[in-house]
């Protein structure tokens, strides 16, 4: 058996397998956020760098000059004192003033001058951020245009990522924690009617099947149903169990009654011919009584056996005849017109048990033979065609009531009241056989006179057949 798992848990792990993919992902998304919005921060202080530098530039007698200002160079080392760069360019390439040889390219240069460019560059081994512009001599005699370069070490946007990532990820982290806390009041409270069902289950007792009178949320409700539903066939099963037991209390109670009474009477005599009469009695009141006891055992065996485990296919034909030609043989049918009627394609296959196809073939014939007047014919036919063959027994015998058919394949009921061999247990019995092979006996008056009893079963290809 694999191990069982606890749905509380089987749920943790699928919001935990979804949080953490999601949580994933925005953490992801918001390592990238930091980082870009740091590159804005920090782009905004070379651009106001830049200006800075651009406001100090003068044109003298058409030249340019720079007296860099500090201010500028504070605002390009940040607070976390960056190495800063600077290159100041004439427009025909001739450098004016720099601190350093960067890695401007001429590509770089003409994208600069249609406006302002933002750059990642390596410089001594080192990471580097370059904004290069374009600077005109607005308000000077000459129109010579400069290229402006600045740019600093890479170390303090780094830093600035990481802090406001942190931040991020404390927020999200703290959101996780209250989501946990009130996912997991959420589930206990969401499985609570789960914890009362289970605690109703509990303290129900072993003979307890009332239906359980439980408040619970429309998606348990079909459960309860289920339960329900299975408690009323607990119900069904027993009280039809304890009429089954009252009813052969009973049964078995007037022959023992009659054997004790019998035997009682005997003593008394000391006539030897009451005594052999007295035996006569006994002999045959205990033999049915060990018929009856027998019924009971083979009706008792039926309603509690499993599904069909030796069904295979066998020909119905065949074990008519057989049984037909068996109780041919017997005592009780010399007063009867025993006749077998093969109505269908033969042979007839059907899939079903042997045993209990034969048990319900003998009580059926049975059952003719003890309630109907010596001299009845009675008939077991088989009628059908290439799909179903109908089984069936007929007797020219004096029928039942209209109103006693539907309780004939009932324990204990017989059709005819004043008839007391009969225990009322062979019909009950071919039913329980016949509902296991998916059937159902069907009881009806033949016209003029007589009764029908039959049951519809659907043919199977033979063993070889099936094996091919």
């Amino acid at each position: 058996m694999p191990p069982r798992t606890s749905l509380k848990r089987r749920l943790t792990l699928w919001l935990v397998a979804i949080v953490a993919g999601l949580g994933t992902l925005l953490l992801i998304e918001a390592y990238t956020s930091a980082r870009k919005a740091a590159d804005r921060a920090m782009d905004g202080q070379l651009e106001a760098a830049s200006l800075t530098i651009a406001e100090s530039l003068q044109w003298p007698e058409g030249n340019p000059t720079l007296e860099m200002p500090a201010s500028a160079l504070q605002i390009l080392a940040t607070r976390w004192q960056e190495r800063v760069f600077y290159w100041l360019q004439a427009d025909n390439g001739t450098t004016i003033t720099q601190n350093a040889d960067l890695p401007i390219t001429g590509a770089m240069r003409a994208e600069a001058r249609q406006e302002p460019v933002y750059l990642d560059a390596r410089y001594d081994g080192q990471p580097i951020r370059l904004s290069g512009r374009e600077v005109d001599s607005a308000g000077w005699d000459t129109q010579e245009p400069v290229q402006l370069w600045v740019g600093h070490t890479r170390h303090g946007r780094d830093l600035l990522a990481r802090e406001l990532f942190r931040k991020s990820a404390t927020r999200f982290a703290a959101m996780v924690l209250i989501t946990a806390a009130l996912v997991g009041i959420a589930m206990h409270t969401m499985l609570a009617p789960l914890r009362r069902l289970r605690q109703a289950l509990r303290e129900r007792r072993a003979e307890e099947n009332s239906p359980l009178m439980l408040d619970v949320p429309r998606e348990m409700q079909e459960l309860v149903e289920t339960l329900n539903r299975l408690f009323a066939d607990q119900r069904h099963h027993r009280d039809a169990l304890l009429r089954f037991i009252a009813d052969a209390s009973h049964q078995l109670k007037t022959p023992l009654a009659g054997l004790q009474s019998t035997s009682e009477l005997a003593l008394t005599s000391k006539e030897p011919g009451v005594w052999h009469q007295a035996l006569v009695t006994v002999h045959d009141s205990a033999g049915r009584t060990s018929r009856l006891a027998g019924q009971m055992l083979s009706l008792t065996r039926l309603q509690h056996l499993g599904p069909l485990h030796e069904r295979q296919p066998l020909a119905l034909d065949r074990l008519m005849r057989e049984i037909t030609v068996d109780w041919a043989d017997r005592q009780d049918s010399r007063d009867h017109d025993l006749g077998l009627a093969i109505e269908a394609p033969a042979p007839v296959w059907v899939e079903g048990e042997s045993w209990a196809l034969r048990e319900l073939l003998n009580n059926l014939i049975d059952n003719a033979f003890r309630y109907t007047p010596p001299g009845s014919e009675i008939t077991l036919a088989l009628r059908g065609d290439e799909a179903w063959v109908t089984l069936a027994i007929e007797d020219d015998g004096p029928g039942v009531d209209a109103e006693s058919l539907d309780r004939l394949t009932r324990p204990f009921e017989r059709g005819h009241r004043q008839d007391t061999h009969g225990s009322g247990l062979g019909l009950a019995i071919a039913d329980s056989i016949a509902g296991r092979h998916g059937s159902r006996l069907n009881v009806s008056n033949r016209t003029p006179r007589g009764l029908r009893i039959c049951l519809t079963l659907p043919r199977c290809q033979p063993p070889e057949e099936s094996a091919g």
